[in-house]
């Protein structure tokens, strides 16, 4: 019986590390969808959020850059350090 050769037995290797990490990909997508979903279903304000609640609401945040933003251009202009 003669040893297969050096080129048959890379390909066969490089298919059978394919498969395996096509099984990983597949496992971690599972894992990590069903962990995203139990924390999703563990938030509070989940059903909330799934229904739109919160959709119409304003960034308060994005608010409070822009007037500190302004506030700080007010200070320029009258003087002061932008600090």
């Amino acid at each position: 019986m003669s040893e297969p050769s050096k080129e048959k037995v890379a390909q066969q290797a490089e298919e059978r590390l394919d498969q395996i990490s096509e099984s990983v990909r597949q496992r971690f997508d599972e894992i990590t969808e069903r962990r995203f979903n139990d924390k999703m279903s563990d938030n509070r304000f989940a059903e909330k959020i799934k229904n739109g609640l919160f959709a119409g609401q304003a960034d308060h945040g994005a608010d409070k850059a822009r007037i500190d933003a302004r506030r700080r251009q007010e200070q320029v202009r009258q003087g002061g350090s932008a600090a």
